[in-house]
């Protein structure tokens, strides 16, 4: 039996073993159906400032606004860049690729600028698939629309980071913003993140990742953790979220009570359940 459960997801974010700041930004609204991971460009503190504009406009217009859109969200996102740039907040010509889910209990919306992305992943009986449901707004993107090399070259170009827009690029009034929409299937995630993951660990090993830890809290670890063990050369952060039609696993459950304590959950899982033991311990002692 299914059940509605759309308050599963993982989140984390690392600065990389190269930067000492970290400009990526990301934000989780369950309540509204809303995650989103923006990754900020423009050097020491404006590529942070940037993302954390992104982040803040997204956060505001879906709390606010009595009917968001994505789409809206990120263009409003795109303006608020421009203007804080203009103000002398941050630094001229700062921008924040963007990539956000809207989940509702049986369909999805991802939407995205720039680089960052989104992949489906399906569980099976087998090895499960791994989709991509964005297309990098990219040089080599579209070098691939144009037939000049394959798919599969993408990830391996020595310019695969150049990019074709962002929110807060000064040429543009607005940004296109390219949308994808499905249906949740159960067994199914989605996976936010920047370039700082996708850069490190190819399709084929995110989805090997993936199959091998089918908790989301202790996927996203892993999928870090393997970014790091590559060198992680950028920013890397990451998002999964799980289809709101999920099998009721009591394992599932138990980990929403868990605290944040580190960027590793089995390590908050092991500091929680100590503490509580130490809780129980205590007051059984001052009941004797």
């Amino acid at each position: 039996m299914t059940a509605p459960n759309p308050l599963v997801f993982s989140a984390v974010t690392h600065a990389g073993l190269e930067r000492d700041n970290n400009e990526d930004s990301f934000l989780s609204l369950p309540d509204q159906g809303v995650w989103v991971v923006a990754d900020g460009m423009g050097g020491h503190e404006a590529g942070e400032i940037a993302s954390a504009i992104v982040r803040d406009t997204i956060q505001k217009v879906w709390i606010d606004d009595p009917s968001p859109s994505l789409s809206r969200s990120l263009q409003a996102s795109h303006q608020a860049v421009l203007h804080a740039s203009a103000r002398g907040i941050g630094a001229k010509g700062m921008g924040s690729t963007v990539v956000a889910l809207h989940s509702t209990q049986t369909e999805y919306e991802v939407a995205w600028v720039g680089d960052s992305r989104a992949y489906l992943w399906s569980f099976d009986d087998s090895d499960g698939k791994l989709e991509l449901l964005t297309r990098d707004h990219s040089y080599v993107q579209m070098l691939v629309n144009s037939g000049a090399i394959k798919e599969e070259e993408v990830d391996s170009h020595p310019e695969r980071n150049i990019i074709t827009q962002c929110l807060g690029s000064v040429e543009l009034d607005r940004v296109h913003v390219d949308t994808v929409h499905g249906q949740w299937k159960v067994n199914q995630w989605i996976l936010l993140c920047s370039d700082g993951l996708t850069d490190e660990i190819s399709s084929a090993a995110i989805s090997k990742l993936l199959n091998n830890n089918r908790n989301s809290v202790e996927a996203a670890n892993r999928l870090l953790e393997a970014a790091l063990a590559k060198g992680a050369h950028d920013n890397v952060t990451l998002q999964i979220i799980e289809s709101p039609l999920q099998q009721n696993r009591l394992a599932s459950q138990l980990w929403r009570w868990v605290p944040f304590f580190t960027n590793h959950r089995t390590w908050d899982a092991w500091i929680f359940a100590a503490a509580l033991a130490a809780l129980i311990l205590l007051l059984i002692w001052t009941l004797i």
